[in-house]
């Protein structure tokens, strides 16, 4: 994660544009008090998918970075937001707000190059100190356990697991299953993806089910790409196999790994456990 200077990218407000004209894709430079000249810094944030899982003609197709700028009252504004809260879109809104890189859209980032803007955006934000409250998993006494968000380790294309999975020329990930012998090829998933995979929760009371995850990922079978077709196999697939997909689709998924080590301040038991993102995440108390 990288600060740019930004100074010679952003001069004086464009002239003779009417206040009303100006949008979200105006210049982000405001002129006080005859030349006091605010500028946002940006950052560059590492992509755990160094791009090489985005097809050709996308904005970050083998590009190992994306630009953000620095989150603002604006995009404060965005995250309190009832309306959008209501809808479950303000943290959507809130990081696309920050996007700088042309073209690209929060919806088709792989799932691991948004949870690094996620946590990029929180740490310029509001620092690498994360407090929150967590359970422990011995005593169930409840806590205030301080996380440090810059602790983390990125998995990239380089670190992957693949065992028996082979990568595609299109960039997916093709499983020979144990007890069907069927050939799955599987991709990674998106914020699209991930949006449908929440509505679809929200229809079952708030939980995910394993069909619904296996048909956002699973492109093909044995070559056949019928999506029907598909859904049909996924019915009927044996439960060895749907075990075996889920843990070795795990191990290939480029993401950032915010896993951490945590002590009970109760009864002293202490394991690794993944960083909790609460409301406290972008409003921490102090």
């Amino acid at each position: 994660m990288t600060v740019r200077d930004n100074s010679a990218r952003f001069q004086a407000p464009t002239p003779n544009v009417p206040h009303n004209d100006i949008t979200d894709e105006t210049v982000e430079a405001a002129d006080v008090s005859g030349g006091l000249h605010f500028v946002v810094p940006t950052e560059l944030v590492d992509l755990p998918t160094k791009g090489r899982f985005y097809p050709q003609g996308h904005p970050l197709h083998m590009k190992e970075e994306v630009e953000i700028k620095l989150m603002t009252a604006k995009e404060e504004d965005i995250l309190v937001n009832k309306s959008l809260l209501k809808k479950g879109v303000a943290l959507d809104r809130m990081l696309q707000s920050l996007i700088v890189t042309a073209g690209v859209r929060l919806e088709d980032l792989c799932i691991g190059d948004k949870n690094a803007l996620i946590v990029a955006s929180r740490i310029s934000a509001y620092g690498a100190e994360y407090k929150a409250s967590v359970t422990c998993p011995a005593c169930a006494a409840a806590q205030e356990f301080t996380f440090n968000l810059e602790d983390n380790t990125t998995k990239t294309p380089d670190d992957l697991d693949l065992g028996e999975a082979k990568v595609t020329e299109r960039g997916t990930f093709a499983f020979t299953l144990p007890r069907s012998k069927a050939v799955v090829e599987t991709r990674l998933l998106t914020g699209r993806d991930e949006k449908r995979l929440l509505q679809s929760s929200k229809k079952n009371k708030n939980e995910f089910t394993l069909t619904d995850q296996f048909k956002a990922y699973i492109v093909a079978v044995n070559d056949v790409e019928d999506r029907n077709l598909i859904a049909e196999f996924i019915n009927v697939m044996p439960a060895f196999d749907s075990k075996y997909l889920r843990n070795h689709y795990s191990k290939i998924v480029p993401n950032v790994d915010l896993t951490q080590f945590f002590e009970c301040f109760e009864c002293g038991h202490s394991q690794d456990m993944e960083v909790p993102f609460t409301t406290e995440f972008f409003w921490p108390r102090s």
